[in-house]
């Protein structure tokens, strides 16, 4: 497998890259407020500053950087809603100069990947550096088109990305413990079989633990759970009790009664129960799996944190995250966001900008954004 050029690399092939346009395509895909007033304020500017290092590098070496992203969901045409602006206001104020495009899905060339929506977006460039890993595992236009076309490398976010999430599968450290939550077990089974091949063990919990309930014959009341997945879950248990991994589930559960009052119960829910989160005895013994641990990648909350009465499990295993001595990867999205809700976000050795990027990588050991940058380096 070739290796994926670094700004080192791109500096090399291009030569003096003052004055050179620089297209980078970031991942300023931030989560906003839209008040009553119109107002627009950036809830959190993690992954704007994440593309600094990036950037600084760039204009440091007197490059004309133009920056491009996604925002949301606009469905291939212009949403007000999905506007640039706010991010932009931004940019400007961390890194003053440095332009950014429209939001890139306004145009359905973006997620079909159009030839001539590339040309558009490569037009007076000079140079191309991919920093959105977030993305990365996306067939798009600006992820994979750009490298086809001009010299092309790695930001710093991205190759930082790579060296971590490819680390845990390439150079693991043992006892190595993989903690996934989140509601469903299909989004997660292709890394779960990839992981059950390098991990000591996985900690399941979140809505994902009732399909495995259900797998092993226990009552679930009406949690949510996947029934085409059970099966599924039924083989992993044995995999992974056939090749010496522990797949540990949880012993008690938080949620409701069948009236819908607060309740606590085993691994067994009655009638017109829902649980929605791990109890208490669970989020200690996952903590002592974790602090066991030299290695820990955690993604997926371990219930519906959002809800103050059912963040107590993720919270815990936020906490442990924090405390263990191991390596700790968190690997993007609601667990990420989990750890910025309790503060904890600087007190991990990684937190993943990408939460499914993060999961692919993991599961496949490249995407499509690294595979684009490979063939760029050889051309």
């Amino acid at each position: 497998m070739s290796v994926i050029p670094t700004l080192e690399d791109l500096e090399a092939r291009v030569g003096d890259l003052s004055g050179k346009r620089v297209l980078v395509r970031t991942d300023f895909n931030v989560p906003l407020d839209h008040r009553d007033d119109g107002s627009v304020e950036i809830l959190d500017d993690f992954r704007i500053r994440a593309a600094l290092p990036t950037i600084e590098w760039l204009t440091g070496r007197g490059a004309w950087v133009v920056t491009a992203s996604h925002l949301g969901r606009p469905e291939g045409e212009p949403t007000p809603k999905y506007s640039m602006a706010p991010v932009r206001t931004r940019l400007a104020e961390l890194a003053p100069g440095v332009e950014l495009l429209e939001n890139l899905r306004f145009d359905p060339g973006e997620t079909s990947n159009d030839a001539a929506f590339v040309d558009q977006l490569v037009e007076g460039i000079d140079a191309y550096v991919n920093d959105a890993f977030g993305a990365s595992h996306r067939s798009h236009a600006s992820i994979v088109g750009p490298p086809q076309r001009v010299p092309s490398a790695m930001g710093r976010l991205l190759q930082k990305e790579v060296d971590v999430l490819l680390g845990l599968r390439q150079k693991p450290k043992h006892p190595f413990v993989a903690v996934l939550g989140g509601a469903k077990i299909s989004d997660k089974l292709g890394v779960i079989e990839a992981l059950l091949e390098t991990v000591d063990a996985i900690i399941i919990g979140g809505a994902m633990c009732f399909t495995f309930f259900a797998a092993q014959g226990k009552p679930i009341g009406k949690s949510l759970f996947e029934l085409d997945m059970v099966d599924t879950c039924r083989d992993l248990l044995a995999k992974a009790d056939a090749t010496g991994k522990t797949i540990h589930l949880p012993d008690d559960i938080t949620g409701t009664d069948a009236d819908g009052n607060f309740a606590q119960f085993g691994s067994r829910l009655g009638d017109g129960s829902i649980g929605y989160d791990i109890g208490p005895g669970s989020a200690a013994a996952f903590t002592d799996v974790i602090m066991d641990a030299r290695m820990v990648f955690w993604n997926g909350p371990m219930g519906m944190f959002e809800d103050e009465r059912f963040e107590s499990g993720t919270r815990t295993v936020a906490q442990a995250m924090a405390d263990t001595k191991a390596f700790t990867v968190v690997g993007g999205g609601d667990s990420a966001a989990a750890l910025a809700q309790f503060r904890l976000d600087d007190e991990v050795d990684h937190v993943s900008t990408g939460g499914g990027a993060s999961l692919e990588l993991l599961e496949n050991g490249d995407m499509p954004g690294l595979e684009a940058l490979r063939a760029s380096s050889s051309a």
